[in-house]
C-alpha cells in the first residue's frame, strides 16, 4: 500500500460522507412534507455503502502492506451503491383540519425523525473530519519522505 493509496481511501470516505450528509439534509428539509409525488408523504432516504477492494482480512492486508505476503494488496475504500427509501411506515397524526386527513381525521406524515437525523448528521460530520485528518496525515508523511530524499 502506497501513500497515494492512503489518500485514495480517505478521498473515497470523504465522498461517501458528503453524500450521506446531502441525503440527511434532504430528509431534514422534507420532515414536514405531507404531499410528495403521487400524493404520498415524503419517504426518508438512506444511503447504502459498500467496501471497495475485495474482502481481505486485516491480517492479510497488514502482511501485504508489510511485504511479507506475495499477494498484492489493492487500495480499499468505500463507495455509495445506492440511495433507497426507508422501510419505516409513515406516521399518522390526528389532525382533522388537514387537507390530507382521512375520514377518521388522521393525516399521514413523513417517516422522518428529526432527532435521529441530527444524530446522523453529527456522526457523518465526525466521520468526514476523520477522513480529512487521515488524508492530511498521509500528505504530511509523503512530504516528509520527500524532504528526507533531498
Amino acid at each position: 500500500m502506497s501513500f497515494f493509496d492512503a489518500i485514495s481511501v480517505a478521498a473515497s470516505g470523504l465522498t461517501a460522507e458528503r453524500v450521506r450528509m446531502d441525503v440527511t439534509s434532504e430528509n431534514l428539509a422534507n420532515a414536514d412534507t405531507t404531499q410528495g409525488p403521487g400524493g404520498q408523504p415524503y419517504q426518508e432516504q438512506e444511503v447504502q455503502l459498500q467496501t471497495v477492494g475485495g474482502s481481505n482480512s486485516f491480517s492479510q492486508m497488514l502482511s501485504g502492506a508489510m511485504g511479507t505476503s506475495s499477494n498484492s494488496v489493492p487500495a480499499g475504500g468505500v463507495e455509495v451503491t445506492g440511495i433507497v427509501s426507508s422501510s419505516t411506515p409513515d406516521q399518522e397524526v390526528y389532525d382533522p383540519g388537514s387537507p390530507g386527513a382521512d375520514a377518521q381525521g388522521y393525516a399521514k406524515m413523513p417517516n422522518v425523525n428529526p432527532v435521529n437525523e441530527m444524530v446522523d448528521m453529527i456522526d457523518e460530520s465526525r466521520s468526514y473530519e476523520s477522513d480529512v485528518t487521515a488524508m492530511s496525515t498521509a500528505k504530511d508523511m509523503l512530504e516528509k519522505t520527500l524532504d528526507l530524499l533531498k
